[in-house]
């Protein structure tokens, strides 16, 4: 009997890998896709940090390694939190997992129960209402709107908590909206948040180093909330290893301890080499990622300027990651070449079918109104791309 398991079940496939794999297989097939529904840097890994993985396999680095991560590792992360946001942890502070995606699903695994509630603000990286779920809680969306700057204040977070609430989780700056938050609306939260210490704050760092409003804050900052703080980072996004699967937390020590008691369970230690990948890049200077951060700031403004002359859409503009949130409302409830567009996701098919180009639509996001479009991609690639979308949208208006 081929059934899965109910807690499968209740799972939503992610939209971000399904769009990349409809891309690939038409890519396969000779067509000439631009991919900008990809969530990577499309930079290498530096050399340097090749290098140190090239050593670790000559050096043998090839047995299981501690569960919550090599001591070098754990201390360079320890290191970079005081030298880039002046927070003091220790090492028993520090759970290294395999990418953060890891480092989240095993902080919801060990601390929320069921019929607990996690608010989220809208719109959320895919994976978060879904890893919730696997630990039988409840997510709880807070609207905002491109208006806002897909942002929620201080008051509506407050308003939205009841007696279940058991964390709050957020990224800045944001995936899919690039949305940054400032210290002052941070701090605004967090004494709201220390208000209410039965509750967590799961803070979503990984794109720290590409952010185009200047420094980066992390709400762990403020000494009244950093004990209900779990800060989820990793080397992916800044130092462009997606590939190497590295991503860690750095938590109050009685939830560390818990991430690691789980982890020990169900994957161990992440991958030797690629731990020792990531001391060299922890370890190195800013360099690379700043050079990035520059890359991406400049394809921002490419990709803003051309989506702002499409008549129809609307644009917030980024302050960081490497993303467009756009609202499509304008385009739906159209019918076309027999295509019906009621939502972002058939809009995203539209362009993907007629415009060669792989967005993701927004309904994984909570918004089924808006595209995320990707600019991790070539100066050339994007003005193609924008190209053809322009010709595909005027087509439907």
């Amino acid at each position: 009997m081929e059934t899965e398991s109910k807690r499968l079940a209740a799972l939503a496939a992610s939209q971000t890998l399904a769009m990349a794999q409809k891309s690939r297989e038409l890519k396969s097939k000779g067509v000439d896709v631009i991919n900008l529904s990809v969530g990577e840097p499309d930079f290498h890994t530096p050399d340097h940090v090749k290098e140190a993985a090239k050593k670790a396999i000559d050096d043998n680095f090839s047995f299981y390694t501690p569960v919550s991560g090599f001591d070098d590792l754990t201390k360079a992360i320890v290191n970079k939190l005081k030298r880039d946001n002046n927070l003091d942890y220790n090492q028993k502070q520090i759970v290294v997992s395999c990418g953060a995606k890891q480092s989240i699903t095993n902080v919801f695994l060990s601390v929320l129960n069921p019929g607990d509630e996690v608010l989220i603000p809208t719109p959320y990286w895919v994976s978060y209402p879904e890893a919730i779920k696997l630990a039988e809680s409840k997510p709880v969306y807070l609207r905002t709107t491109i208006e806002d700057d897909f942002k929620i204040t201080a008051e509506e977070l407050s308003k939205a908590i009841s007696r279940r609430t058991r964390m709050f989780v957020f990224s800045s700056p944001s995936n899919p909206a690039g949305t940054v938050y400032s210290k002052a609306e941070l701090k605004a939260i967090a004494e709201v948040l220390a208000k209410n210490p039965q509750i967590l704050i799961l803070s979503d760092e990984i794109y720290e180093y590409i952010n185009f409003s200047g420094k980066h804050e992390s709400i762990a900052q403020f000494p009244e909330v950093k004990n209900q703080t779990i800060i989820v980072n990793g080397v992916s996004k800044g130092y462009a290893m997606t590939g190497w699967r590295i991503g860690y937390i750095a938590a109050p020590e009685w939830i560390a301890k818990a991430c690691d008691k789980l982890q020990g369970q169900y994957t161990s230690g992440a991958c030797s080499i690629a731990q020792k990948a990531s001391v060299a890049a922890i370890n190195g200077s800013l360099e690379y990622p700043e050079m990035m951060c520059k890359a991406f700031l400049r394809r921002r403004d490419l990709v803003y300027d051309g989506l702002s002359k499409i008549k129809g859409l609307k644009l917030n503009k980024p302050e960081g990651a490497f993303y467009m949130f756009t609202n499509i409302s304008a385009f739906l409830d159209k019918k076309i070449d027999g295509l019906e567009i009621k939502n972002a996701n058939d809009l995203s098919l539209y362009l993907l079918e007629k415009a060669h180009v792989a967005t993701v639509g927004g309904e994984g996001f909570g918004h089924p109104d808006c595209l995320r479009i990707s600019f991790a991609a070539s100066d050339e690639m994007l003005v193609k791309a924008i190209e053809r979308i322009t010709k595909a949208l005027e087509y439907l208006m």
